[in-house]
């Protein structure tokens, strides 16, 4: 590996942990601690891991790693970020999207920042770093150097963004992805009620995706909406009348289609 190798402590081991401390093993670094505040998960992650220790509570003063990384729910930053005790000249960061480095300000590391992969995670599904962005910020220029060291060592494609951004970024992708993965569950669901195969739908679903990536979305955009189709459209809120939210949700984004030609 080109890059410095790090010692470095994971307190989670949630989705991202569980994909992350893996890979950076992979590259050449050492995960030296999991922590959790049962120890269960955390005893699941270090069995994928090469010579990982079960941290048993927040005090790591004594600890050998030097980047420490919160890899917990948002809501959890802050206060575990407080109540950790590190080591000198330790390097703390948050793997949120949506939280800034405000969140770590009280706690006793030398520095901080954020190390965000931009990608959704899921246990059961191998995942490899190589083209997620890793989106970078820290107030102290050392910190981010070893920060920009650590995400090149695993991929190709890194972005040092503010706080604005990366909370507009993060928006955005919840719209792209968390989004769009629910209108894909209730048209699995139309689907499996007129006894139909969802698999049906995947090469439109795919070619969907393709154009979209390959050009701008609103450029690609069919449907009835965009045509301006009324009488299909009232058609098909009639078909939802047995479910209001969901013919609600059709009648919003088909009016802003329509609103946004």
């Amino acid at each position: 590996m080109k890059n410095a190798a790090y010692h470095i402590s994971f307190i989670g081991a949630g989705n991202v942990a569980w994909h992350l401390a893996p890979a950076l093993e992979n590259v050449g670094h050492f995960v030296n601690e999991v922590y959790t505040p049962d120890g269960k998960s955390a005893k699941k992650l270090v069995g994928n891991l090469y010579n990982a220790k079960i941290k048993e509570s927040l005090d790591f003063s004594d600890s050998p790693s030097q980047i420490f990384i919160l890899a917990v729910p948002d809501d959890a930053i802050q206060s575990i970020a407080q109540e950790i005790k590190l080591p000198e000249q330790s390097l703390m960061v948050h793997t949120s999207g949506s939280k800034g480095l405000d969140v770590l300000e009280y706690s006793s590391a030398a520095a901080t920042g954020v190390f965000y992969p931009l990608q959704t995670f899921s246990k059961s599904k191998k995942l490899d770093f190589e083209n997620v962005p890793f989106l970078l910020e820290s107030e102290n220029k050392e910190a981010l150097k070893i920060l920009n060291s650590l995400a090149k060592s695993l991929s190709k494609n890194i972005q040092i963004v503010s706080t604005a951004q990366r909370k507009q970024m993060h928006l955005a992708a919840v719209f792209a992805c968390n989004f769009t993965n629910h209108m894909m569950s209730i048209s699995e669901k139309i689907m499996k009620n007129a006894q139909l195969d969802f698999s049906l739908l995947h090469p439109l679903i795919s070619e969907t995706i393709e154009k979209s990536l390959k050009h701008s979305p609103k450029s690609v955009q069919t449907g009835p909406a965009k045509r301006g189709d009324l009488e299909t459209l009232d058609k098909h809120m009639e078909m939802l009348q047995s479910d209001e939210n969901v013919q609600e949700i059709y009648r919003l984004i088909s009016q802003n289609i329509l609103d946004n030609q």
